[in-house]
């Protein structure tokens, strides 16, 4: 009976060492990425953005957006310095301005906002097979057995992030 507790409790010390032990391997071996960092920041993706923003178009709408704002803001300073003197058809006036003004430039921001989410969706479908591809290189150069999501993530340790690792093996994929 003596033996048969002794090999029980050396089997179950065994068995506990064995699991800090893994246990103690798998924590070396947690990650986490920022997959859409890594994709933001290869030189592809700031290369397209650099040519979305030299664009006519996007470029009209970028000086027209700036042009609307210096208008609204010149347009409220004089309500705010000659207001007072105005007849009240002058400040109506003043007023619907304001509200075109205000509706130009929703409408604008809507439109550049278009045109971004357009470009983000085009460079991640372009870059996300090579980006998994590297992700899975990575993780299994690495020994990854848990990869979290950056963005599920408070905080972390920056030598468990493998997003700048991630991005510059994207950089020599895409070359």
């Amino acid at each position: 009976m003596r033996i048969a507790k002794l090999l029980l409790i050396t089997l179950a010390v065994s068995f506990t060492s064995s699991l800090l032990a893994a246990e103690r391997q798998a924590e070396g071996n947690i990650a986490v990425v920022d997959f859409g960092k890594a994709i933001f920041g290869t030189e592809v993706a700031k290369t397209r953005l650099k040519q979305k923003k030299g664009e006519s178009s996007f470029a009209a709408l970028q000086a027209k957006y700036e042009s609307t704002v210096a208008e609204m803001k010149a347009l409220k300073q004089e309500m705010d310095t000659k207001g007072m003197t105005w007849s009240t058809e002058q400040a109506t006036e003043a007023q619907k301005k304001m509200e075109f003004l205000r509706a130009d430039l929703e409408l604008i921001t809507r439109k550049i906002q278009t045109d971004q989410q357009a470009l983000q969706n085009s460079i991640v479908q372009e870059l996300r097979p090579k980006a998994g591809e590297a992700l899975q290189e990575l993780i299994d150069e690495e020994g990854i057995v848990l990869l979290i999501s950056a963005e599920a993530v408070v905080t972390a340790a920056p030598s468990l992030d493998v997003t700048a690792k991630l991005t510059d093996r994207l950089n020599k994929k895409t070359q």
